[in-house]
């Protein structure tokens, strides 16, 4: 028993990361399909309040084009952060992003994790994920 509990917990972990990095990584899909079939830019962005792109990308994030909400997604699960140096991802008509960046999807609390999962978005537009073993999660000051 004392020996299955850490790999359950890990493996527990590293399928809340996961979800939570799809999530992502389908947003970041459907921004970039969103604007090559509007002909327009699209966002995906932090939204602290699911109308506008504030805040940080563990209170939520949207895709946005112009003042039109395409999709919503909640808060990271509690004791959860996502990272990023970017507050949002604009795709062009083209499909192509301005800025290629990343996102860190990580556990602070109760404990960091040992894993994290680490959200890619290219400057061509694609979006992947790969898993990362840091284990340091903590939101900059």
């Amino acid at each position: 028993m004392l020996i299955a509990i850490p790999s359950f917990n890990d493996m527990t972990l590293g399928s809340k990361l996961r979800s939570q990095a799809n999530d992502l990584v389908a947003g970041a899909v459907l921004a970039r399909s969103e604007a090559i079939k509007r002909n327009q830019p699209v966002s995906l962005c932090a939204s602290s309040n699911g109308t506008s792109c504030t805040g940080t990308w563990s209170q939520g994030w949207i895709v946005i084009n112009g003042a039109t909400v395409i999709m919503k997604h909640a808060a990271a699960a509690n004791g959860f952060l996502i990272l990023s140096d970017q507050s949002s991802f604009t795709f062009q008509p083209t499909g192509v992003g301005a800025t290629a960046d990343s996102l860190t999807v990580c556990r602070a609390t109760p404990s960091v994790g040992g894993q994290e999962r680490e959200v890619t978005i290219t400057a061509t537009g694609r979006a992947s994920v790969e898993p990362t073993y840091v284990g340091s999660c903590a939101e900059p000051e």
